[in-house]
Protein backbone atom coordinates (compact mmCIF):
# COMPACT_ATOMS: atom_id res chain seq x y z
CA UNK A 1 0.00 0.00 0.00
CA UNK A 2 0.95 3.64 -1.28
CA UNK A 3 1.05 6.28 1.86
CA UNK A 4 1.60 9.67 2.22
CA UNK A 5 1.62 12.07 5.40
CA UNK A 6 1.53 15.83 5.79
CA UNK A 7 3.65 17.22 8.49
CA UNK A 8 3.05 19.93 10.97
CA UNK A 9 6.34 21.80 10.96
CA UNK A 10 8.67 23.46 8.61
CA UNK A 11 7.03 27.42 8.76
CA UNK A 12 7.64 28.70 5.32
CA UNK A 13 11.14 27.65 4.73
CA UNK A 14 11.93 25.15 2.04
CA UNK A 15 15.07 24.01 4.02
CA UNK A 16 13.23 23.83 7.46
CA UNK A 17 10.76 21.73 5.29
CA UNK A 18 13.47 19.37 4.29
CA UNK A 19 14.80 19.11 8.04
CA UNK A 20 11.48 18.58 9.11
CA UNK A 21 10.82 15.29 6.58
CA UNK A 22 14.58 14.46 7.85
CA UNK A 23 13.69 13.95 11.31
CA UNK A 24 10.24 12.91 11.20
CA UNK A 25 12.07 10.00 8.58
CA UNK A 26 15.01 9.52 10.89
CA UNK A 27 12.15 8.40 13.79
CA UNK A 28 9.77 6.43 11.74
CA UNK A 29 12.80 4.63 10.22
CA UNK A 30 14.20 3.63 14.08
CA UNK A 31 10.23 2.55 14.69
CA UNK A 32 10.26 -0.08 11.71
CA UNK A 33 9.30 1.51 9.17
CA UNK A 34 12.33 1.60 6.72
CA UNK A 35 11.23 -0.63 4.31
CA UNK A 36 7.71 0.83 4.00
CA UNK A 37 8.37 4.46 4.75
CA UNK A 38 5.05 6.33 3.86
CA UNK A 39 5.48 9.75 1.59
CA UNK A 40 5.96 12.74 4.40
CA UNK A 41 5.17 16.25 2.96
CA UNK A 42 6.51 18.74 5.39
CA UNK A 43 3.42 21.75 5.05
CA UNK A 44 4.13 24.25 7.43
CA UNK A 45 1.54 25.29 10.25
CA UNK A 46 -1.50 23.12 10.84
CA UNK A 47 -3.81 25.11 8.73
CA UNK A 48 -1.61 24.62 5.45
CA UNK A 49 -1.65 21.04 6.72
CA UNK A 50 -5.15 20.65 6.63
CA UNK A 51 -5.99 21.96 3.37
CA UNK A 52 -3.18 19.94 1.44
CA UNK A 53 -4.64 17.13 3.47
CA UNK A 54 -8.28 18.11 2.23
CA UNK A 55 -7.17 18.33 -1.67
CA UNK A 56 -5.14 15.23 -1.35
CA UNK A 57 -7.96 13.29 -0.15
CA UNK A 58 -10.41 14.79 -1.98
CA UNK A 59 -8.01 13.77 -5.39
CA UNK A 60 -7.43 10.02 -3.74
CA UNK A 61 -3.91 9.90 -5.73
CA UNK A 62 -2.87 7.29 -2.86
CA UNK A 63 -3.70 4.24 -0.28
CA UNK A 64 -3.43 5.69 2.64
CA UNK A 65 -3.63 9.78 2.98
CA UNK A 66 -3.03 11.39 6.57
CA UNK A 67 -2.09 14.60 8.46
CA UNK A 68 0.27 14.80 11.72
CA UNK A 69 -0.46 17.08 13.70
CA UNK A 70 -0.02 18.58 17.05
CA UNK A 71 -3.55 18.33 18.89
CA UNK A 72 -2.44 21.39 20.73
CA UNK A 73 -4.34 20.76 23.53
CA UNK A 74 -5.35 17.46 25.68
CA UNK A 75 -7.75 14.96 24.02
CA UNK A 76 -10.19 13.21 25.61
CA UNK A 77 -10.53 10.30 23.18
CA UNK A 78 -7.70 9.39 20.85
CA UNK A 79 -9.73 7.71 18.79
CA UNK A 80 -11.76 10.17 18.33
CA UNK A 81 -9.80 12.84 16.18
CA UNK A 82 -12.28 14.37 14.03
CA UNK A 83 -14.17 15.53 17.09
CA UNK A 84 -11.29 17.00 18.82
CA UNK A 85 -10.37 18.53 15.39
CA UNK A 86 -14.40 20.22 15.35
CA UNK A 87 -14.59 21.82 19.15
CA UNK A 88 -10.66 23.11 19.09
CA UNK A 89 -10.13 23.66 15.26
CA UNK A 90 -13.31 24.23 13.50
CA UNK A 91 -11.89 22.19 10.79
CA UNK A 92 -15.08 20.00 9.35
CA UNK A 93 -14.43 16.32 8.54
CA UNK A 94 -13.78 15.52 4.88
CA UNK A 95 -16.27 13.36 3.19
CA UNK A 96 -15.59 9.64 3.26
CA UNK A 97 -12.48 10.64 5.46
CA UNK A 98 -12.22 8.55 9.03
CA UNK A 99 -10.39 8.97 12.50
CA UNK A 100 -7.51 6.81 11.34
CA UNK A 101 -6.49 9.69 8.96
CA UNK A 102 -5.64 12.39 11.83
CA UNK A 103 -2.44 11.17 13.71
CA UNK A 104 -1.66 13.44 16.61
CA UNK A 105 1.42 14.36 18.37
CA UNK A 106 -0.26 15.38 21.87
CA UNK A 107 -0.02 17.68 22.76
CA UNK A 108 2.98 19.27 20.63
CA UNK A 109 6.02 17.70 19.16
CA UNK A 110 7.78 18.91 22.24
CA UNK A 111 6.19 16.46 24.29
CA UNK A 112 7.35 13.43 22.27
CA UNK A 113 11.13 15.69 22.42
CA UNK A 114 10.60 15.73 26.29
CA UNK A 115 9.62 11.86 26.82
CA UNK A 116 12.81 10.74 26.17
CA UNK A 117 15.11 11.77 28.83
CA UNK A 118 17.99 9.50 27.33
CA UNK A 119 18.36 11.06 24.35
CA UNK A 120 17.81 14.62 25.98
CA UNK A 121 20.95 14.07 28.38
CA UNK A 122 23.09 12.48 25.26
CA UNK A 123 22.01 15.47 22.84
CA UNK A 124 22.07 18.43 25.62
CA UNK A 125 25.42 17.38 27.31
CA UNK A 126 26.28 18.27 31.32
CA UNK A 127 24.42 21.23 30.69
CA UNK A 128 20.57 19.96 30.77
CA UNK A 129 18.78 21.17 33.87
CA UNK A 130 16.33 17.89 33.74
CA UNK A 131 14.28 19.13 37.12
CA UNK A 132 13.37 21.67 34.98
CA UNK A 133 11.79 19.34 32.27
CA UNK A 134 7.94 18.64 32.82
CA UNK A 135 7.30 15.57 35.10
CA UNK A 136 6.93 12.13 32.86
CA UNK A 137 3.43 11.61 34.58
CA UNK A 138 0.46 12.46 32.36
CA UNK A 139 2.77 13.94 29.82
CA UNK A 140 0.07 14.00 27.25
CA UNK A 141 -2.43 16.04 29.30
CA UNK A 142 -0.09 19.03 30.00
CA UNK A 143 -0.59 22.85 28.91
CA UNK A 144 1.62 22.74 25.37
CA UNK A 145 2.73 25.81 26.47
CA UNK A 146 4.13 24.12 29.63
CA UNK A 147 6.26 21.81 28.01
CA UNK A 148 7.52 23.75 25.07
CA UNK A 149 8.64 26.40 27.76
CA UNK A 150 9.73 24.06 30.23
CA UNK A 151 11.87 22.61 27.39
CA UNK A 152 13.65 25.52 26.41
CA UNK A 153 14.68 26.40 30.46
CA UNK A 154 16.01 23.13 30.62
CA UNK A 155 18.53 23.82 27.79
CA UNK A 156 18.89 27.20 28.14
CA UNK A 157 22.35 26.74 29.36
CA UNK A 158 23.67 24.54 26.41
CA UNK A 159 25.22 25.75 23.56
CA UNK A 160 22.81 23.88 21.29
CA UNK A 161 19.64 25.25 23.36
CA UNK A 162 15.98 24.18 22.00
CA UNK A 163 14.07 25.74 19.68
CA UNK A 164 12.08 25.29 17.04
CA UNK A 165 13.35 24.75 13.84
CA UNK A 166 16.78 23.09 13.08
CA UNK A 167 17.44 22.21 16.22
CA UNK A 168 13.87 20.96 16.99
CA UNK A 169 13.96 18.41 14.30
CA UNK A 170 17.76 17.20 15.09
CA UNK A 171 16.64 16.20 18.32
CA UNK A 172 13.36 14.46 16.94
CA UNK A 173 15.19 12.52 14.68
CA UNK A 174 17.41 11.16 17.52
CA UNK A 175 14.81 10.07 19.77
CA UNK A 176 14.05 6.52 20.87
CA UNK A 177 10.74 5.10 19.68
CA UNK A 178 10.14 2.22 22.58
CA UNK A 179 10.66 5.21 25.01
CA UNK A 180 8.27 7.14 23.05
CA UNK A 181 6.24 3.73 23.04
CA UNK A 182 6.59 3.66 26.92
CA UNK A 183 4.72 6.59 27.80
CA UNK A 184 3.10 8.22 25.10
CA UNK A 185 -0.12 6.80 24.03
CA UNK A 186 -0.37 9.04 20.77
CA UNK A 187 2.74 7.49 19.36
CA UNK A 188 1.28 3.66 19.85
CA UNK A 189 -1.34 4.81 18.25
CA UNK A 190 0.15 5.90 15.23
CA UNK A 191 2.84 2.84 14.91
CA UNK A 192 -0.60 0.68 15.21
CA UNK A 193 -2.05 2.34 12.47
CA UNK A 194 0.89 2.85 10.17
CA UNK A 195 1.53 -0.75 10.61
CA UNK A 196 -1.78 -2.04 9.84
CA UNK A 197 -2.17 0.45 6.24
CA UNK A 198 1.62 -0.22 5.49
CA UNK A 199 1.49 -3.90 5.03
Amino acid sequence: MTAKIYLEGGGDSKDLHILCRQGFRQLMESAGFSGKMPRLVSCGGRDAVYEDFKTAHQQNSTDYIAMLIDSEDPVDDLERTWDHLGKRDHWEQPDGSDDQQVLFMATCMETWILSDRVTLRQHYGHDLQESALSPLENLEQRNRHEVQENLKHATRNCSNAYQKGKRSFEVLGKLDPATLETHLEAFRRMKRILNEKMQ
